[in-house]
């Protein structure tokens, strides 16, 4: 895919998970994602996301990335606070898509009225600190030794997005 390709925007439905997953998976085996070493079955993935954001990037039917959100608490006062994972196939990074994905699930979660998005990103992975921060995400704290991935510890970069429209 060519930078100019097109690249469009839409809802998950439940069909898409095969694909969904197996991207998710190839992002885990980068060891810079995420501290899950395996992506779930569907029952855990869907559990975990919210289903009005959920959202897919396609380029000629076929899936390249996604982006959903999940909640951080199940207290009240969180409700419009979620954290975002978004995952791109590798054959298709540093082409735009997700730009394109984390500026759809901006909107969306604002039409969901979330008010703050987060994002634990580990420090490795410049490409997503880039991506966030030229979206609006600030970093506001560096947790050190936060998780273990396959018995070793990581740091993570805690960034968060407050929207000016959902106030």
């Amino acid at each position: 895919m060519e930078r100019s390709a097109e690249i469009k925007i839409r809802a998950f439905i439940r069909e898409d998970f095969l694909a969904v997953r197996q991207i998710y998976q190839l992002g885990i085996d980068t060891g810079i994602a995420t501290f899950e070493t395996l992506a779930p079955n569907w029952e855990a993935w869907d559990k975990k996301f919210r289903t009005d954001s959920r959202l897919l990037a396609e380029n000629n039917n076929s899936i390249i990335g996604w982006v959903a959100l999940s909640p951080v608490s199940a207290r009240q006062v969180y409700s419009g606070v979620c954290e975002v994972s978004l995952y791109v196939h590798p054959e298709h990074s540093g082409r735009g898509v997700g730009r394109a994905l984390l500026r759809s699930i901006i909107a969306q979660s604002e039409k969901n009225k979330i008010w703050t998005l987060q994002a634990g990103i580990f420090p490795e992975n410049k490409a997503s600190i880039a991506l966030h921060t030229s979206e609006g995400f600030r970093e506001v704290g560096y947790r050190e030794k936060i998780g273990k991935r396959d018995g070793v510890w990581h740091d993570n970069i805690f960034l968060e997005r407050r929207s000016h429209v959902v106030i």
